[in-house]
């Protein structure tokens, strides 16, 4: 990487030059602002906090920073979980918070214009005022944000039929490593003016650009759905009864999968009995209308049965179904409420889901190692969690050796080392062995044109 990037204070006259009425230097605010969710990640000391409300603030912030060869780190929600949005030492870190307006929704052309900081759900809220839809849900959506979803190309329950964030975003407006301000994309169904940098973009984890404005792509809204439940012994059962479901042709809503691990964690905090009768659970939508979504509920769980469910049904009860697929997005905080949590994300074909299942479970023996898994099993997306107690060395040794062993195994089953959370520093080393030397050069090169002096969130996904 072309330049130095300073590692120590700032002078004074950087300080004087950033936007006054939206800078903090206080240790303690700094302090909050210096990490995301993923408490295995390392993370530095920021130097100042600047919170913008406009475009130009953000630009004069990173022209600052660019002329004066220091670092940047832009966040959302701080709602990560590999550490991207982590302050190395000497950063300015811009929080996008405070830009959190809903610019424009179009209910012609079915797209909406937002600010970074606006949150998940408050758009699909927005959204469904007008009948239209935001799909990309990911767990976090009650408090993460736009930018923070675009920046990591955010996934979510319904990914499996309705794809990730990527899928979405249609234009972007950016300030890049230098400095300038620009927009790519388009807000027009189609158009094939230029390399595709909006796919570029989105999930590049603030390294190429900031996006100080976001136009996604919306859909009609979502036919209420059927909810499929089926309870398995075995978590190689339920990745079974999920590559039943693709061989059948069938494509659900959602499609989700909590262990016992995970089932036993919700109930010690919400009391939920979810673990009275399952060992595993395999949560499916289907949002097909009228005969044609009963006739594929039913599908699912003929499915189900046929690979070895203790029980499956269509639910009969929509406040049930909301109150299991409400347990599946607490799995993550009730896991982390059991100590420290180092959150895998592989991805394998589905082809290959019981395979890594059961890699999972060898794997958490082996190492003697605490693992709860929960899977957007629908797409092959799974979360190991692996716990430890907070102080005990011995167990953090055998968590980090489990944590590189799910990503091999993934990998050589056809897998990726990350399907939704993206690499920030914990993957780092999982990317080289993921992709060629030659892609990775490519990826150097294409960082070094957008951020010629290295400022933009250094140290992470690039070695």
């Amino acid at each position: 990487m072309t330049g130095t990037l300073h590692s120590t204070a700032p002078s004074t006259a950087v300080l004087a030059a950033l936007p006054a009425a939206c800078t903090t230097t206080d240790p303690a605010v700094l302090d909050a602002y210096s990490r995301d969710q993923a408490s295995w990640a390392p993370h530095g000391t920021p130097v100042a906090l600047v919170r913008p409300t406009t475009a130009d603030e953000v630009q004069q912030t990173v022209r600052t920073c660019y002329d004066h060869h220091v670092p940047v780190v832009a966040r959302g929600a701080g709602t990560g979980l590999a550490g991207a949005a982590n302050a190395v030492d000497g950063a300015v870190v811009i929080s996008f918070e405070k830009m959190n307006r809903i610019k424009k929704i179009d209910i012609l052309e079915r797209y909406a214009v937002v600010e970074p900081g606006v949150v998940n759900d408050d758009l699909r809220a927005a959204c469904a005022a007008e009948g239209l839809w935001y799909p990309p849900d990911p767990a976090s959506s009650p408090w993460s944000t736009l930018g923070g979803n675009v920046a990591t190309n955010a996934g979510g329950l319904c990914c499996v039929k309705y794809g990730v964030t990527r899928d979405y975003v249609l234009a972007l407006d950016i300030v890049t490593g230098t400095g300038e301000r620009t927009q790519v994309g388009r807000r027009t169904a189609k158009g094939v003016a230029e390399y595709d940098l909006v796919g570029l973009l989105t999930g590049s984890e603030g390294t190429l650009a900031l996006a100080t404005e976001i136009t996604v792509r919306l859909r009609p809204l979502q036919t209420p759905p059927s909810t499929i439940i089926g309870s398995f012994d075995s978590t190689v059962d339920a990745g079974n009864a999920v590559r039943a479901v693709a061989r059948a042709g069938l494509t659900p809503a959602a499609l989700e999968l909590m262990d016992r691990h995970c089932l036993e964690a919700i109930d010690r905090w919400k009391r939920m009995d979810l673990s009275t009768d399952a060992n595993v659970l395999l949560l499916a939508r289907t949002d097909t209308p009228g005969d044609s979504g009963i006739e594929e509920a039913d599908a699912i769980v003929q499915c189900f049965t046929d690979s070895g469910a203790t029980w499956a049904t269509r639910s009969s009860d929509p406040d049930e179904a909301e109150a299991l697929f409400a347990a599946r997005k607490l799995a993550y905080p009730a896991v982390e409420r059991l100590g420290n949590v180092l959150t895998e994300d592989v991805c394998v074909p589905k082809d290959q889901l019981p395979a890594m299942l059961a890699a999972v479970e060898e794997i958490a023996h082996r190492n003697d190692t605490y693992v709860a898994t929960i899977a957007h099993a629908g797409d092959g997306n799974l979360h190991p969690l692996i716990v430890t107690t907070p102080g005990d060395a011995d167990q953090e040794t055998r968590a980090r050796r489990a944590f590189e062993e799910i990503m091999d195994v993934a990998l050589d089953l056809g897998g990726t080392i990350t399907g939704e959370h993206g690499i920030g520093t914990l993957k780092m080393a999982g990317l080289a062995r993921e992709l060629p030397a030659a892609v990775q050069q490519m990826q150097t090169a294409i960082k070094n044109a957008l951020d010629p002096r290295g400022i933009l969130n250094p140290g992470k996904v690039l070695q």
